[in-house]
């Protein structure tokens, strides 16, 4: 049987997957060397763990990761599958198969394929909840406008897109729910604590100034619980 390995689509390099973490990016000391602008140069991790192996997005890059053509933050592997680290493309090979139960092969489907600009809008949805340690609220539709420099109608139609293609219903809170399902697929995660690399990194996660941050509480008091607004904000 091969070993565990990518298949570089753009010069038919083969490289072995390390027995424990193998780095994919553009920089000069990663495993698999990946020498293209849209390539982080600490991009993903592929890491294996007795016969299994997940390939781990870093969060360090504009242009992402995706499996099988769809945007990962984290995703187990499957013989066969097509990696896209930006715009370079790689073929995992070499790993033992398994029978899939329905319920895993039904959660492998049911995350949908987003465009790199409905990405960009659920990470500033999620910006607070990655940011703070109790998820307060989801950005508003102004506050996601203002952090990626477009027009409030503009994300307002991205949102719409969003709860279709997630399937999230009509009713209160539902960016708040959105937030949710989108953070339970692994779309979106919390940064790393990392220097910026770059022209093509993403910022850090900074929570973007709003009234509704709670404030800090004078010493001795205990702050109360958090709780999620109704979501009045934003037209169905």
């Amino acid at each position: 049987m091969e070993s565990p390995h990518l298949r570089i689509e753009s010069t038919g390099e083969i490289v072995k997957l390390r027995p424990d973490v193998t780095t994919v990016g553009r920089g000069a000391f990663v495993d698999v060397h990946l020498d293209h602008p849209s390539v982080s140069k600490l991009h993903a991790e592929i890491v294996r763990r007795g016969p299994y192996a997940y390939v781990s997005d870093l969060g360090l890059s504009r242009n992402g990761t995706r499996v099988n053509g769809r945007v990962v933050a984290q995703r187990l592997l499957e013989d066969g599958d097509v990696l896209a680290f930006g715009s370079q493309r790689c073929q995992v090979g070499g790993l033992p198969t398994e029978e899939m139960l329905p319920e895993m092969s039904l959660r492998r489907s049911a995350i949908p394929e987003l465009t790199r600009r409905e990405v960009d809008v659920v990470a500033a949805l999620c910006q607070p909840a990655l940011s703070d340690e109790a998820f307060v609220a989801p950005a508003t539709a102004r506050e996601i406008a203002a952090d990626l420099v477009v027009t409030e109608a503009a994300v307002k139609q991205h949102l719409l897109r969003l709860y279709q293609k997630l399937r999230i219903a009509e009713g209160p809170n539902r960016r708040t729910r959105l937030a949710n399902e989108v953070m339970a697929l692994g779309l979106v995660r919390p940064l790393p604590a990392a220097e910026p690399d770059g022209p093509d990194t993403r910022p850090p996660a900074v929570p973007p100034v709003s009234a509704a941050r709670p404030a800090t509480p004078p010493a001795g008091v205990m702050p109360p619980a958090p709780r999620l607004p109704a979501d009045s904000q934003l037209a169905s």
